[in-house]
């Protein structure tokens, strides 16, 4: 088993570390290597850009850093702890309460409503009724819903459907945010209020990874890692502009 490379000294510990990730689908003739080799790091509080074209291994990497899915080798660190010596339990409770997930298709549940879409995760924490509907509307207040929690999801334009995806993934106060191209089915104004969001929830601390092929979103982010045939191209930082207002 490969070993993480220490930081450097006085370096914080990354929050995610890949040491020599590999994915492979099926096997013999038929063998896909979505992913060749893989080392990132990323740290506490980081914005970073997943970037690459449609078969790249972008939305591999994703799932396997939100525990989703697991290497055919190599080694996945999530704040210090080894992902592969988890149990089931332990990763469910990982993805339920330390990862947030946003995804280009919302994944709301058409009949339920805003404010019960965004109870879901903590209904599967076990956390109580009085607690969860507290949760749901700050949440939704964070993203300017607040007055939207009793409608259903066909009542809401595909921004405010996205904000309540978002609404979603923060109710248990995750330390990161997978969001999977959260722009994809969004127009470019209602993709730069998305971005927009995402820029004020890492400014409070989150960590934001952004998985894309578009110019426009990765620009938002302070990292760009470009991802190639499945491995980690060298790539120049973000430019020095940073966010666009």
């Amino acid at each position: 088993m490969s070993t993480a490379p220490a930081p450097a000294a006085g370096a914080p510990d990354p929050i995610i570390r890949l040491v020599d990730v590999h994915k492979v689908y099926d096997s013999g003739e038929n063998a896909v290597q979505a992913l060749r080799g893989v080392h990132l790091s990323v740290g506490s509080g980081d914005y970073v850009a997943l970037m690459g074209p449609s078969g790249s291994g972008k939305s591999t990497m994703m799932h396997i850093v939100g525990c989703l899915d697991v290497p055919t080798s190599g080694d996945y660190h999530l704040a210090g702890e080894a992902v592969a010596m988890m149990s089931p339990r332990s990763l469910a409770r990982v993805r339920n309460r330390r990862i947030g997930f946003v995804f280009q298709s919302f994944n709301l549940l058409p009949r339920a409503s805003i404010q019960r879409n965004v109870e879901l995760p903590m209904l599967y924490a076990g956390v109580g009724r009085v607690e969860r509907r507290r949760r749901a509307q700050e949440a939704l207040e964070r993203v300017g819903l607040a007055q939207r929690g009793r409608h259903l999801p066909s009542q809401l334009s595909g921004g405010q459907r996205q904000r309540v995806a978002i609404a979603r993934a923060l109710v248990n106060s995750p330390d990161i945010l997978l969001a999977d191209e959260p722009t994809g089915n969004l127009d470019t104004q209602t993709g730069q209020e998305i971005l927009g969001l995402f820029d004020e929830l890492n400014s409070q601390g989150h960590t934001v990874i952004l998985v894309t092929h578009d110019s426009t979103v990765s620009s938002h982010a302070r990292k760009i890692v470009r991802i190639v045939d499945g491995r980690v191209a060298d790539d120049p930082p973000a430019p020095p502009a940073g966010r666009p207002s």
